[in-house]
């Protein structure tokens, strides 16, 4: 079994798809309901956010650390080691939020998707 390319010449023209989607091309579909920009510009900046408070909360542990041991510990140091245990961190603490964002793209790209298939279609002439 071989797969057609997703490229619109190779896509059946659905008459009926192109009705059901929203006019507004800010909004996406997903299986739970509408996903705007906006939702998920929020949500990738509270995942970001997040993320750089963990790196900063692991450094400001890993410096006080090695103050109680008696040691100055370089904030680079720190900084390095803080992003290096956030990482792997991050995506077990904020996994809910990931899966968010993960799913908003998704639903926006295919929602982009599907606006330019609709704009092919006009510009050959196909009715809707």
């Amino acid at each position: 079994m071989s797969k057609l390319p997703e490229h619109p010449e190779n896509q059946p023209s659905s008459p009926d798809l192109a009705k059901s989607r929203p006019a507004n091309s800010e909004q996406a579909i997903t299986s739970a309901g509408v996903v705007t920009k906006g939702q998920l510009v929020r949500d990738v900046v509270l995942y970001s956010v997040a993320r750089l408070l963990l790196v900063v909360v692991i450094g400001g542990i890993i410096i006080g650390g090695g103050k109680l041991a008696g040691t100055e510990v370089p904030l680079l140091v720190a900084a390095l080691f803080a992003v290096l245990i956030a990482l792997p961190l991050s995506l077990a603490l904020f996994g809910k939020l990931r899966k968010r964002v993960n799913l908003g793209i998704a639903a926006v790209d295919a929602q982009r998707r599907a606006d330019r298939d609709d704009l092919r279609a006009k510009l050959r002439g196909d009715q809707r």
